[in-house]
Parts: structure tokens; sequence; C-alpha cells
């Protein structure tokens, strides 16, 4: 257990105001919160920081980005990735997250010289996951997120075999065949894989390739991964809602989350049919899509935005959401919400998310300078991890 311990002349984020005051932390839960400041001698002066609840991370690329550091070049130790990854991870004060592995193969063998196999990436990560997890390696406290494309051969028979993992939370269903959703300009599709060096025949033949793996596969493929996640109650996320009627197929398959929609009309058709709408926050850092997709501060401002991912940069998290509040004037409370509280309610996280007594003691000290929030020390159930 966690030892006692207790936080002062902090400025308290609560879900409803920020107060400024003392937080009493037992056995890894917060115990108590109170509006004087601590005069006992043990007691830890936060000098006037913030102290918010631990960011939950409920998309994150950056293992795969440490297991695969450059096109083809797949890193030795996927422990030791996951190592670098879950250090970034509680430095940037996110003390639950979800890593997002693709399910699926996706290897384009006949124009690729150098890919890695998705599936390889798959298992490797899962058994990284899982040695860091048992044996109490990991400063945060990692689960998984599978996100299946939907218009992969491969990838139903891989998702059934991984549906009753201890530790998945949560399913996306996500369909990138080019010429829709995120990929309806051709034209940005191409510069994304530009790296890949395809000639014009080499992309005629990938775009045909998938065009035919979405008619035979994408249809029974959402059919398997919906029923299996309905079945086990498992939150289910579409990805890249760019329509009003990609919002509403959503929404009839159980989804309960809309990552990333690209467009307002979709977003607000989200919300609309009562998922929660959660955007990149790279978006918000940036002040932009770099796909050229509508902005999160444009849904943000429109009443749009639920939550946020940090997608492929964890430190975005915590600025996104300090940037939600310095340019749209959300208050503080709404705007850490994104990243916490937000994210338990709709992930089933009943323990964590706020500064409330009988919570996790999950915490993260935070300095603003010049606009820019600083973590500045991270606790998970009490225990300091950053």
């Amino acid at each position: 257990m966690a030892p006692e311990l207790i936080l002062t002349g902090a400025r308290l984020v609560l879900r409803d105001r920020v107060l400024d005051g003392t937080l009493d932390l037992r056995d890894g839960r917060i115990a108590a919160i109170d509006a004087e400041r601590s005069q006992a001698p043990n007691a830890l002066d936060l000098d006037g920081d913030f102290l918010i609840p631990g960011l939950i991370e409920m998309h994150t690329d950056n293992l795969e980005k440490h297991l695969m550091p450059r096109p083809g070049v797949e890193w030795p130790s996927a422990l030791a990735a996951l190592m670098t990854h879950d250090a970034q991870t509680a430095g940037a004060g996110i003390t639950t997250v979800l890593d997002s592995i693709f399910v699926g193969e996706y290897l384009d063998k006949a124009v690729s010289r150098t890919a890695c196999s998705r599936k390889d990436l798959l298992q490797r990560s899962l058994e990284a996951i899982r040695t860091g997890r048992d044996h109490g390696y990991l400063r945060a406290e990692h689960h998984l997120h599978l996100r299946c494309e939907l218009a992969d051969s491969h990838m139903a028979g891989l998702f059934q075999d991984l549906v009753d993992t201890p530790f998945l939370k949560l399913v996306s269903i996500m369909d990138h065949t080019p010429g829709q959703r995120q990929w309806s300009d051709l034209e940005k599709w191409r510069l994304y894989h530009s790296e890949k060096k395809w000639t014009e025949d080499d992309a005629r033949r990938v775009f045909e390739h998938r065009l035919e793996n979405q008619r035979r596969y994408a249809g029974p493929g959402r059919e398997t991964v919906t029923r299996l996640c309905r079945e086990r109650n498992i939150p289910l996320a579409s990805h890249d809602d760019t329509t009003t009627a990609h919002a509403e197929e959503s929404a009839a398959c159980g989804v309960v989350i809309s990552e990333f929609p690209t467009t307002l009309a979709a977003a607000r058709r989200a919300r609309e049919l009562g998922l929660t709408v959660t955007m990149g926050a790279p978006n918000v850092v940036r002040g932009g899509s770099h796909s050229g997709n509508v902005s999160a501060l444009d849904l943000a401002a429109a009443g749009l935005l639920d939550a946020l991912s940090s997608d492929y940069v964890p430190i975005s998290l915590l600025h996104g959401a300090f940037l939600l509040h310095q340019r749209l004037d959300l208050p503080l409370p709404q705007a850490v919400a994104t990243v916490s509280a937000n994210l338990a309610d709709v992930l089933g996280f009943t323990d964590r998310g706020e500064l409330a007594p009988g919570k996790r003691a999950d915490l993260v000290r935070v300095r603003v300078h010049e606009d820019v929030p600083i973590v500045r020390a991270v606790w998970r159930e009490g225990e300091r991890v950053a």
C-alpha cells in the first residue's frame, strides 16, 4: 500500500470547480479534500501548482512507433520499446493508457519491399504488454485497444483469437480503403504513402486491391467484431466518420465513441445519436488537422467535443486540454475532463478520472509556463511514478 501523503498549497481541479487547498491520500486513494492549507509537518507544499487527475489515454499508436522507428525497421526488443513508450506516457501525465494496436495485415506485398508484418507487430506488442503488466514494470496502467481494419482478410480471425484478452478495454472499427472517409481525397492518400515511392501502376494496383478487399471483407468483418463486442459488453468506437450516414451506421452497430470524425456534420450527427466525440489532441495543439479534416478547436467551439486522444504524441494530451481552456475560455474543469473524467465514464473506469474522496490517487502536478503546461510530478495510486 502507498503510504499516507498530504499535498497542500495546490490549485485542485475538481470536476466542477478549481479549489485552493489540500489533498489527503491514504492507501492509494483520495481520503479527503480540504479548502485549507495543511499545517502537518509532513505535508508536501505544491507552491500553487495545479493538481489534476491522472490523464486517461484511449488511443495511442506510440508503442508501434517505438517498435518500428523507421519504415521497415523492427526494434529487436519489444519489451524495451514498451518501456520507452511507458516512460513517455507517464512523463506526459498519463496514468491509464489504452495501447492501440492494429489488427490486420496490410502488407501490400506486390509493391512494398520493406514492409514489416502488422500481424507480427500485434503479437510482439501483446507479449510485451503482458510481461510489463505481470512483472509490475510499468509506470502507467496499460490496457489494450484493438483497432480492427474491416477491409482486411486477416482481421476477423485475428480478432476472434484476441477478444477474450483480460485487459482489452476498447475496440474500434476502421476502414482505410482509399477514396472514402479519411482518404476521400486520393491525393492526400498518395502523399501519406509517399515514402513507399509507388509508381502510378503501383498506386493503381493497391487502390484496386483494397477496393476488392473492402467489397469482400468489410461487411462480414463488421458483423463479427460488433457481435463479439456486444456479447462481452466491450465498448466499441468508430473511426473517421465523415458523413452523417457514417455516424448513423456507427450508432446502429452499437458504437459509443466516434473517434476522429473528419467533418462537422459527422460530429454533430454522432452527438445527436448519443456518441462520445473524441478528437486528436495534436489537432488542438497544431491548430488544425494534418490531413485537412475538421479542426478539433472548431468542434469544441461548437460544443461538439467530449474527449481528446494523444494519438501519436503523448504530451499533446495535457497540452491540448489546457489549450481548450486558454483559446476557447472553456472552464478548466471541463477542459481537464476531456482527458480524464469523460473518458473514465465512457470506458467504464469508475474508480478514477476525477479528484474526489474514494477515487484512485492518480494525480498530475502541473505548472503553466508561458501557456505551456509542464508536468512536475505524477502519482499512480499514490505512488510517485514520474
